[in-house]
C-alpha cells in the first residue's frame, strides 16, 4: 500500500508539473520565435521536438526542455544571416543537434559537474533576476521589450502613463496567490496553478481589456529539406557548433539547477544525447533549437513534477495545442503568466547564498556577483566562461598557500646526520653542509611561481641538497618545470643534488619532461639511509679533493 500512495502522489505532482511547465513553456516559446525571426508556431514545434526527445532520454529526471534565451539569439543571428533561404538555417539546426550527439557520446558532458557553486548561484540568481526584470511589463500591461533586461529598464519611464491597470490588478491577484497560497493546499492544487485559475478567471469575466495571449497558431508542419552541398556544410559547421555548446552549457547548467532542488544527480551524456536528438528532429520540421530551460524546469520542480513524465505530459499538452485547442488558450490574460513567472524568479534567485554574502569569502562573493552580473547584462555563456575562469584563479590561490605549506626545506645538520652525535650541546647549528628539500602531497601550477622564489635561497646554502618525494602524491608540468630550475640553480651554485624516494605519479611527470636527465643515476634514493651514504659519499670526495 506504501508504494501505491507514494506513485499517486508522484503521477499527481506530474500531471501539476506537466500543465505548469506547458503553460509558461507557451507564451515563451511563441515570443522566442519571433524574436528569432521565425513564424510563432516554430517556437511551439521546438518546444515539441527538443521537449519530448530530452524527456524520453533524460539524463535530469525533472528538466523540462524547450527554446531558451541563449539559443534564440544564436537563432537570430543565423536567420537574419540566412533570411533568403532558410533550409540554410535548419540545416544548422540539425548539423548542432549531431554535435551535441557526438559530445554526449564521447562523454564530455560530465566535465560542467565541475562547475563551482558560486558560479552556479551567481547563474541561477542572474536568470532569477532576468525574469523578474523582463516580466515588469507584461506586468504592467505592455508588451515585453526587446534587448532583454536592459531594455525593460529602458522601458519602465514610458509605464508611468502608459500601463494598464486591469492587467496590473490581474497580475497582482496572480501573484499574490502563488505567494500566500497555503502549504496544506498545495497537494491538492500547485499554488502556480491555483494563481492561473484565479488570474483567468478575472480577465474572462471581470477585466476583459487586459491584454491576452490571442490566437495560437495550429497544424503539423511541413518537413524542411536540408541543404547537404559540401560548401553549405562548411559553412554550417562554426555556427552549429555555436548553437551546440551554447545549448549543451544552458541545458547542463539548468541539469545542475535541479540537482540542487531535487537533491538528485543528473547523467550529463545522456542529457546531451537527448538534447542533440530533440534539435536534429527540430530541424527536421522546422522548429527553434532548444536546450534545458531553467523556468520551466524550476517551475516543474515547484509544482511537484519530478520525473521524466511530466516532460512528456507538457509536450502532449503543447502537441494538443497545436491541434486545434490553441482557441481556448487565446484568451488567457498575459499578465497572468507575468505574474506566475516572477514567482518563478523569485525562487530562482538563490536566496541561500545571497543571505550569506557576509560569512562566504571574498573571493567566492567576487566570482558569483561577477557571473550574475554577466548574465543578467552580457549573456549566460560568457558569464559562465568567465565565472569559471575566475573561480580557477580564485581556487590557485587557496591551492597556493596549501601547496606551499606542504613543502619543507630544513638543514641537516651534519654531526647528527653522519655521525649520530650524543652529545648535542656540542653540535654547531651553522654546520650543515645538507639541506632536505621536501615535497608533501600535490604540487601544481597555483604553487609553482613561488615555490622556486622559495625554495632557491635554501638551496644555496648548503653543499648537498636532498630532494625528497617520498610523500608526493602528484605534480603537473609547471610544477615540474620548478623542480628543474630548482636542480640548474644548485648546480649553478655548485651543490650536488640527491633524488630520494621518487616514484609513481611524480617520477612518470619528471622523467617524461626530462627533468631529471642530468642528474647522476647514483645519486638517486630509495631511503634516507641510502640518501645519507650518498651524501657521504659526496662530502668526502669533496673533502680529499679540497686536501
Amino acid at each position: 500500500m506504501p508504494n501505491i500512495n507514494y506513485s499517486l502522489q508522484t503521477l499527481r505532482g506530474d500531471v501539476f508539473g506537466g500543465v505548469t511547465s506547458a503553460v509558461i513553456s507557451l507564451p515563451v516559446a511563441l515570443a522566442f520565435a519571433i524574436a528569432a525571426g521565425l513564424d510563432p508556431v516554430a517556437g511551439i514545434y521546438g518546444a515539441i521536438a527538443v521537449g519530448f526527445f530530452a524527456a524520453v532520454f533524460s539524463g535530469t529526471r525533472s528538466q523540462i526542455s524547450g527554446p531558451t534565451g541563449s539559443m534564440t539569439v544564436a537563432m537570430g543571428v543565423i536567420v537574419t544571416a540566412n533570411a533568403d533561404n532558410l533550409a540554410v538555417a535548419f540545416t544548422i539546426v540539425i548539423l548542432a543537434g549531431l554535435i551535441q550527439l557526438l559530445l554526449g557520446a564521447l562523454r564530455i558532458g560530465r566535465f560542467v559537474e565541475y562547475t563551482p557553486y558560486s558560479v552556479i548561484s551567481g547563474f541561477m540568481s542572474g536568470v532569477g533576476i532576468i525574469i523578474l526584470l523582463t516580466q515588469t511589463l507584461p506586468f504592467l500591461g505592455a508588451e515585453i521589450a526587446t534587448g532583454g533586461p536592459v531594455g525593460a529598464i529602458q522601458a519602465w519611464p514610458d509605464l508611468i502613463n502608459h500601463f494598464n491597470p486591469s492587467a496590473l490588478i490581474i497580475g497582482a491577484a496572480t501573484l499574490a496567490i502563488a505567494v500566500l497560497w497555503p502549504e496544506r493546499f498545495s497537494k491538492f492544487l500547485p499554488a502556480t496553478l491555483a494563481a492561473l485559475v484565479v488570474g483567468i478567471l478575472l480577465g474572462v469575466f471581470w477585466l476583459t481589456d487586459a491584454p491576452v495571449i490571442g490566437e495560437v497558431p495550429t497544424g503539423l508542419p511541413d518537413l524542411v529539406t536540408p541543404d547537404i552541398s559540401t560548401s553549405t556544410l562548411l559553412k554550417a559547421i562554426q555556427p552549429a557548433l555555436v548553437i551546440a555548446l551554447v545549448g549543451s552549457a544552458d541545458t547542463l547548467l539548468t541539469s545542475l539547477v535541479a540537482d540542487s532542488m531535487t537533491r538528485t544527480r543528473h547523467n550529463a551524456d545522456r542529457e546531451l544525447l537527448g538534447q542533440g536528438i530533440g534539435n536534429v528532429v527540430t530541424g527536421f520540421i522546422g522548429g527553434l533549437p532548444g536546450s534545458g530551460a531553467t523556468p520551466s524546469t524550476v517551475a516543474n520542480i515547484r509544482a511537484g513534477g519530478w520525473t521524466p513524465l511530466s516532460g512528456v505530459l507538457c509536450v502532449a499538452i503543447l502537441l494538443a495545442i497545436v491541434m486545434g485547442l490553441g482557441k481556448y488558450v487565446a484568451s488567457i490574460p498575459i499578465a497572468v503568466l507575468a505574474g506566475i513567472l516572477i514567482k518563478v524568479g523569485w525562487d530562482t534567485v538563490d536566496w541561500r547564498f545571497i543571505t550569506r554574502i557576509f560569512h562566504v569569502q571574498k573571493d567566492h562573493l567576487l566570482v558569483m556577483l561577477l557571473t550574475l552580473g554577466l548574465t543578467v547584462f552580457l549573456d549566460l555563456v560568457t558569464a559562465v566562461a568567465v565565472g569559471m575562469i575566475a573561480a580557477g584563479v580564485a581556487s590557485a590561490k587557496q591551492f597556493e598557500r596549501l601547496e606551499l605549506d606542504s613543502v619543507v626545506s630544513v638543514p641537516l645538520i651534519d654531526q647528527v646526520f653522519f655521525r649520530n652525535y650524543e652529545n648535542l650541546d656540542d653540535i654547531d647549528a651553522f654546520s650543515a653542509q645538507v639541506g632536505l628539500v621536501a615535497l608533501e602531497g600535490t604540487f601544481s601550477v597555483a604553487s609553482a611561481s613561488k615555490l622556486i622564489t622559495t625554495i632557491s635561497v635554501d638551496i644555496r646554502d648548503h653543499e648537498v641538497v636532498i630532494f625528497d618525494f617520498s610523500n608526493t602524491v602528484y605534480i603537473d608540468d609547471s610544477a615540474a618545470l620548478v623542480v628543474e630550475r630548482m636542480i640548474e640553480t644548485a648546480m649553478n651554485e655548485q651543490t650536488e643534488c640527491i633524488v630520494m624516494g621518487l616514484d609513481g605519479l611524480p617520477e612518470t611527470t619528471l622523467r617524461a619532461l626530462n627533468i631529471l636527465q642530468d642528474i647522476p643515476e647514483d645519486h638517486f634514493a630509495e631511503n634516507l639511509d641510502e640518501a645519507r651514504e650518498t651524501a657521504r659519499g659526496i662530502l668526502d670526495r669533496r673533502e680529499e679533493a679540497v686536501a
